[in-house]
């Protein structure tokens, strides 16, 4: 089983925002966690950070024919982006999207996101868990 993990924009920050709070999660450490939490469960990641829309979009659309999910936290993007959305749509790829609690928050969270179908399905709450709650989704759905 194959699942993208796709980190938006700022998560590169995640680190900086951490600082604020007085712990040390950085995206490096969530990488290195979900892939720990992974290993040995016959599941393949691939990851990708970035701000940039039309490399999120080309990395959905090279991937959806070997990808069985997608991991997503969209943070800006599930304000606005009806491109990344339509995307995920269009793709039919099982899409579990994941919003920070208040503490690590990037400004969007479930209620206000645009990220809303019956192909994803959205998580909530501190960083590790939320995202380690979505992949477990996506690998009881196969």
């Amino acid at each position: 089983m194959t699942i993208l993990i796709l980190h938006g924009p700022n998560l590169n920050l995640l680190g900086l925002k951490a600082s604020k709070l007085k712990t040390r999660l950085t995206l490096d450490k969530v990488n290195r966690a979900i892939r720990k939490h992974v290993r040995g469960k016959g599941i393949k990641l691939k990851i990708i950070q970035t701000h940039k829309e039309y490399l999120a979009i080309n990395f959905i659309q090279r991937n959806r024919n070997s990808a069985d999910g997608l991991v997503i936290i969209p943070t800006s993007w599930a304000k606005y982006n009806q491109t990344i959305f339509e995307t995920i749509n269009i793709t039919e790829l099982e899409t579990a999207a994941v919003y920070f609690d208040d503490s690590y928050s990037f400004g969007t969270n479930e209620e206000n996101s645009i990220f809303v179908s019956n192909k994803i399905k959205s998580f909530s709450g501190e960083p590790l868990e939320a995202i380690v709650s979505a992949i477990d989704h996506l690998a009881n759905k196969k």
